[in-house]
């Protein structure tokens, strides 16, 4: 089962609207949908669990990744690296150049103390990037 099935079995014609997808309100998908939720509704009511799916959009990055801190820049603004995780005893390779990203953690009235060469995890908010390290 790809993506686009898991996304219409736990998202049915109806309840999205219009979203530009004309699969999700053609008649013959509709009817294949319907079967579909049936006998979904049915293994649900034997107690029979299905696999869980995140729903990804065209073209959607991770929802986080792995950096490793370079040095301070301001505040709690760091300079950082995407880095790749690959086996266990390596050391993580770099994926991207500089990025800059907050430590969430820190004041944003302070000078952060956080060593060059640590790893975090960071995520995208809005138009910043953000880490949780406590000091």
């Amino acid at each position: 089962m790809d993506h686009d099935d898991q996304f219409r079995q736990l998202n049915p014609p109806g309840n999205l609207g219009d979203i530009g997808s004309t699969r999700m309100t053609d008649g013959t998908n509709n009817v294949e949908l319907q079967e579909k939720l049936a006998r979904l509704a049915r293994r649900s009511g034997q107690g029979i669990q299905d696999e869980l799916a995140l729903v990804r959009a065209t073209g959607a990055m991770p929802p986080a990744w792995t950096i490793k801190i370079l040095s301070l820049d301001s505040y709690n603004l760091y300079n950082v690296q995407l880095v790749n995780i690959t086996t266990p005893g390596d050391t993580p390779s770099v994926v991207s150049g500089d990025l800059q990203a907050y430590n969430v953690a820190e004041p944003f009235t302070e000078d952060g103390s956080i060593s060059s060469g640590m790893y975090a995890v960071m995520w995208r908010v809005g138009k910043n990037n953000v880490f949780y390290v406590k000091p």
